[in-house]
């Protein structure tokens, strides 16, 4: 067992850090069970390679940044962290507050440049608790509690800051053997409360669940199922950043809200920030509304006002299973049956629908949809797990565990997915990670970093990058709000354009990866078959960057 739980500290040196250093040393000469410290040439992806690592173990990583410069490097990663609940441990240097007179003290011009009067308000707001370490001896309990409050529902990064001339003061070595001495508190549930979600959803007459973060894990993941093929009930999965449900599962409604909102009557929202767009759909007067989640009505988000008649405040997948069991307690009505069946025919016609367009679309240019239905052929029998940065959209692929699908946080800080697939990927070697991103996303994640990370570390994981020279978000954006305006009708948007286009290939080879491009709809699979080849014979990653036209 690692010191106070935690397995690895993901670590862009910097020159606060000597007294770190040494202390590392020191430690591992006395042979004493420390956290893994892995040096990352970029906080950035430090912070996406701890997030991917929690979603791929469940379990918090740390990230260790230099001042001032390196937390705000980490402050996106942080960002993209709190809104999703991610725990995290975050810690920075502090530049030495005195100039003179005490070992630690400022010796180069660096020391005045980067000192601030308020250091941490670089990631106050993403952050749960912050603390700056005063003296040597409360190192090791500030970092026990930081652990228990990052991992405290709603869970979430922390940050201590950490002054040069404190880490250069000698701190007795064994208290790191020391055991834990907090624990987070597990959240539990309202019994009432669930009965009364459980009475409401038996005496619908269409009930419709939303659930945008996944069910939780394999026993969420069961009971969800289980709730919505007993009760007849539509599962929507608008905007999911995780998988809640099988997409072939015959309740799974896709992931349009218009589609099963404008009647229903009771509606259970499942750990969702937006589970609809309020200017788009609208509720049925006298619709009850339930939340369920870790933090159902969201207090971090200033703005949320969606309708909540029950708040069901638990984790996800321990408030799946008490709901499951409470509604073992009513009698299906005969109309959960005829449900079953009406919804049940709705959504295979879509289902087929989808996956019929999407392999249309092979016949002309290569569409996203047509790479998504590739990918999921050539991963057909791995125990595999997709990481999407504007890349590979879900609908057409076939996702049939709770780790099948992540998509990039609702936070939108970019170039996430790539460094994040490698955090996964350290946290489950037997896994197979692909991330898949836009052109611009890939440039966001930097790139070079994370090719180097990969090779260093040895994850091979294997990138797939649809590139279509372009923000399409942004086209989309424009698209959605202008739909005749001048910018659609013109030959190329405006602030929109990424070419010329970098060789992508060209940089996953400097750090001696595999790379192909694509440019025939025909030779999508056969490429991304090759590329998993190569990563499962080879332990190395793979690149393939495929042209999208349209």
């Amino acid at each position: 067992m690692k010191a106070l739980g935690i397995e690895y500290i993901f670590a862009n040196s910097g020159t606060d850090f000597p007294p770190v250093i040494e202390g590392l040393a020191e430690a591992e000469a006395k042979d004493i069970d420390l956290p893994q410290a892995i040096v990352i040439p970029h906080e950035s992806a430090a912070m996406a390679m701890a997030h991917g690592y929690y979603l791929g173990t469940g379990k918090t990583a740390a990230v260790m940044a230099h001042t001032n410069v390196g937390l705000a490097n980490c402050a996106i990663g942080a960002i993209n962290a709190s809104i999703e609940n991610i725990p995290m441990m975050l810690f920075s240097g502090r530049t030495p507050t005195t100039e003179k007179g005490r070992f630690g003290s400022r010796t180069v011009p660096i020391g005045w440049g980067q000192e601030m009067r308020d250091q941490t308000a670089l990631v106050r707001e993403a952050c749960k608790w912050d603390y700056e370490l005063r003296f040597p001896e409360q190192a090791i309990e500030t970092v026990d509690r930081a652990k228990a409050l990052a991992e405290t529902t709603p869970r979430g990064p922390v940050y201590v800051s950490l002054p040069r001339e404190v880490l250069c003061e000698p701190c007795p070595a064994g208290q790191i053997s020391s055991p834990a001495l907090m624990s987070a508190p597990k959240p539990g549930v309202d019994r009432d409360a669930f009965h009364q979600a459980a009475q409401w959803i038996a005496e619908a007459e269409q009930p419709v669940i939303f659930a945008q973060r996944g069910a939780g894990g394999e026993k969420g993941f069961a009971a969800l199922a289980e709730i919505a093929e007993r009760w007849g009930i539509p599962v929507c999965q608008y905007w999911a950043v995780r998988l809640a449900m099988d997409l072939d599962h015959p309740m799974a409604a896709g992931n349009n809200p218009a589609d099963v909102l404008d009647q229903a009557d009771v509606v259970l929202v499942v750990d969702s920030l937006a589970p609809w767009s309020p200017d788009k759909h609208t509720l049925k007067p006298g619709c009850k509304v339930i939340h369920l989640g870790q933090d159902p009505l969201f207090s971090k988000v200033p703005v949320r006002n969606f309708q909540c008649d029950l708040a069901l405040a638990s984790d996800v997948e321990a408030g799946l299973l008490v709901l499951n069991a409470a509604l073992n307690e009513f009698d299906v009505p005969g109309l959960a049956k005829s449900r079953q069946d009406m919804w049940a025919a709705a959504n295979s016609e879509k289902r087929r629908a989808v996956l019929l367009a999407a392999a249309k679309a092979g016949a002309g240019g290569i569409t996203k949809e047509w790479v998504s239905l590739c990918l999921s052929r050539a991963l057909d029998g791995r125990k595999a797990s997709i990481l999407s940065e504007l890349g590979c959209p879900p609908a057409p692929m076939t996702l049939n565990h709770p780790a099948a699908w992540y998509q990039e946080p609702h936070a939108g800080g970019l170039g996430w997915c790539f460094p994040a697939a490698l955090g996964m990927k350290l946290g489950d070697p037997e896994r197979t990670v692909v991330a898949t991103m836009g052109d611009g996303s890939y440039m966001f994640s930097n790139p070079v970093v994370c090719h180097q990370i990969a090779e260093a570390l040895e994850l091979p994981i294997l990138v797939v990058i649809l590139n279509n020279a372009e923000w399409g978000a942004v086209r989309q954006s424009v698209l959605d709000h202008y739909p005749d305006g001048y910018a659609a009708r013109s030959n190329q948007m405006p602030l929109t354009q990424l070419s010329p286009v970098p060789d992508f290939m060209q940089v996953a080879k400097a750090s001696r990866a595999y790379a192909a491009k694509v440019t025939q709809a025909d030779e999508v699979e056969n490429a991304l078959r090759e590329a998993l080849r190569h990563v499962e014979k080879t332990k190395s990653l793979a690149l393939i960057d495929i042209s999208i036209t349209r």
